[in-house]
């Protein structure tokens, strides 16, 4: 291990990250490291080898008690040389003490079973051009802008959706240039929540938050018009398999899947209205 060191990930390093994350497939958002960057700035790690970066990983704190890994990559020309394993380890003592969760690929499930995450529900993406039945509002709620609502109640909204707070988070998240975010209203409520961000392949839809079947269809062909070719990808719990069912109904197809785990009992979410996660890197 002579001349591997573990330090913060630059500016630089951060679109490296996002470049390694596109070549492993993940198909990560052109702007999602401007909103890692606000939500836990040491959050990101690198290992370099003589100087050389050779593995990434994300240990990002919400709140005082709950953590997400995510990006754990080791080039290729690096891996089976113990130089992962210690970048791990290095990202789990971050965020020590904490409930931890995590989306594994297939094949790094059972490792990440031998450091004690645990599989509560599979995220399987669905993609493709979206069958149309309708893009606007339905019986009785409003599509719209999402910017348009106080930010508190966005804010309240996603709680009940994710674990712990994450303001700067959904700030950054639905504000950024070139992402589109639209929410359902009700008498004054909201009862759902889309963002759509460029992405190298699919643009990817999510969060999706919907109190009906209804109002997600809604919200996906609204955001649907914001794409440059009309291909979305949304990622699905298959613990909600009304979700699953309208997706597969609206002629998306899978094409990607990985375990959401946690170290620890699943933290109580509102599975029922998660139509769509919000990213695979930090939850």
């Amino acid at each position: 291990m002579t001349g591997f060191e573990i330090g913060g990930a630059s500016a630089a390093d951060m679109e490296l990250i996002r470049r390694w994350a596109d070549e492993e497939g993940w198909n990560p958002g052109h702007s999602d490291r401007f909103v890692f960057a606000v939500t836990d700035p040491a959050g990101f790690l690198v290992g370099r080898v003589d100087g050389e970066p050779a593995a990434c990983i994300s240990a990002v704190r919400y709140g005082s008690a709950f953590g997400f890994i995510g990006f754990y990559i080791a080039r290729p020309a690096f891996r089976g040389q113990g130089y992962g394993i210690r970048l791990w380890r290095a990202g789990m003592e971050r965020l020590d003490g904490r409930l931890v969760g995590l989306d594994g690929v297939v094949d790094q499930q059972d490792n990440y079973r031998k450091s004690g995450f645990r599989s509560a529900w599979n995220n399987v993406r669905h993609e493709g051009v979206l069958q149309p039945n309708g893009s606007g509002g339905g019986a009785g709620f409003e599509v719209v802008d999402a910017a348009s609502l106080p930010f508190g109640l966005l804010a309240a909204y996603d709680r009940r959706f994710f674990p712990a707070p994450r303001d700067a988070f959904l700030a950054a998240w639905t504000g950024l240039p070139g992402r589109t975010a639209f929410a359902a209203v009700r008498d004054g409520r909201i009862e759902g929540l889309g963002v759509i961000r460029p992405c190298s392949g699919a643009s990817r839809v999510g969060p999706l938050y919907a109190s009906t079947p209804e109002v997600a269809s809604a919200l996906l062909h609204r955001l649907a018009e914001h794409t440059p070719d009309g291909v979305v990808a949304v990622d699905v719990p298959d613990v909600n398999p009304v979700a699953t069912a309208l997706l597969a109904g609206l002629g998306l197809t899978p094409s990607f899947e990985a375990a959401r785990m946690y170290t620890g009992p699943a933290p109580e979410v509102e599975l029922a209205g998660l139509y769509g996660v919000t990213s695979l890197e930090l939850g």
